[in-house]
């Protein structure tokens, strides 16, 4: 075996310290900082990036107790005129968005009959021998839990159909069969040609966390209803992997790209993840019955270390760029962290709704 390349790990730059003080007012700053300079760089494609955003944009919106802005409707509309491309279970994500603007604008429903109308006839829409809805053939990622899954319990809460809301929670089950460790509750990123490769990858944990709060909080309004077990196989599932993520986050707040910081990856720290983490977790303190207070605690000091990357402009800075499975943990030392990304946007604003959400009902740590 070769040795440890840490070229990458010793070259990171230094963590910056988190926020303090964060207050509605000063979130709200943020926020508004957030969305200008989201629509500033633009979201150009109905892509998984731009599903992540406007969902962001919504969760913001809510947490403000305001309706779905003005802008997103017209972002769903201008992009189901020109025509929506799906090739792809990444091209499902912004169909939450347009699911959810639904309610109060109707016309937009049909781009989620599209959408499942290629989930469910789609040759391309490949699927694990346990069930797992497949990223690319013959393999199992993390992110398909966010993408795929949330529009689909959307969906179901939508249409009233409890059978697509149990459906979501039976992918959530099927990828931690894959993909969660046993010994720790962390999540691989994916797996490759029926082999699940143990690199727990920031952002992969991320969207399988916020996937598993979403579940839970539509089964917690019961406008469907889902299995008990199913909902406590999911809830048991969440609450192993935040523990792990609480007892092992740095004191300021944000993880190692990989977050069980292998050697190659100690020191190079992924702002998207942590912002997703830390939405969930706040969430997950709100839904969970006697949640350990330890996971709102290390889900908050996650909200004030990834918004202090926020610059000027309102980009989250220090965003690793759109991952593909790396089969040795050293893949994800290299990946470029340069520039903004609407994830990065996305996350930031769910992590921003989640910390206004906790303040507004007393539940902060």
């Amino acid at each position: 075996m070769p040795p440890d390349d840490l070229t990458s790990s010793r070259e990171a730059a230094p963590p910056l310290p988190p926020l303090t003080g964060l207050t509605p007012t000063r979130l709200l700053e943020l926020g508004e900082r957030v969305v200008a300079g989201t629509w500033k760089t633009g979201l150009p494609s109905w892509f998984w990036g731009e599903g992540v955003c406007l969902l962001g944009m919504i969760r913001y919106a809510r947490a403000r107790e305001l309706p779905i802005p003005d802008e997103v409707v017209g972002w769903l509309r201008n992009q189901r005129g020109a025509g929506i491309a799906i090739t792809h279970v990444n091209n499902l994500a912004p169909g939450t968005a347009a699911m959810l603007a639904a309610a109060d604008h109707p016309d937009l429903a049909d781009i989620a009959d599209e959408l499942a109308r290629w989930l469910r006839e789609s040759p391309d829409a490949t699927r694990a021998p346990g069930g797992a809805l497949e990223h690319w053939p013959g393999g199992v990622w993390a992110d398909t839990t966010f993408m795929a899954g949330v529009f689909l319990g959307h969906l179901g809460e939508y249409r009233g159909d409890a059978t697509l809301v149990t459906e979501f929670g039976t992918q959530l089950l099927a990828h931690a069969d894959i993909l969660q460790d046993p010994a720790t509750g962390l999540f691989a990123h994916g797996s490759h040609r029926g082999e699940t490769i143990r690199c727990h990858w920031g952002r992969g944990n991320a969207w399988y966390a916020l996937a598993a709060v979403e579940y839970l909080e539509l089964a917690a309004r019961q406008r469907v209803a889902v299995p008990p077990d199913q909902r406590q196989r999911v809830t048991e599932s969440l609450l192993r992997q935040l523990s792990w993520l609480a007892d092992h986050q740095p004191g300021h707040g944000v993880w190692s790209v990989l977050v069980d910081e292998q050697p190659e990856n100690a020191g190079i720290l992924e702002t998207s993840a942590a912002a997703g983490l830390g939405a969930a977790m706040l969430r997950a303190a709100a839904v969970i019955p006697h949640c350990p207070a330890e996971i709102a605690a290390a889900g908050w000091r996650a909200v004030c270390g990834s918004l202090a990357y926020v610059d000027t402009e309102g980009l989250l800075t220090r965003v690793s760029a759109g991952t593909v499975l790396q089969l040795i943990p050293f893949g994800y030392s290299v990946i470029r962290d340069d520039r903004p990304q609407p994830w990065g946007q996305g996350l930031a604003l769910h992590a921003i709704a989640a910390a206004l959400t906790a303040l507004r009902h007393g539940t902060a740590p």
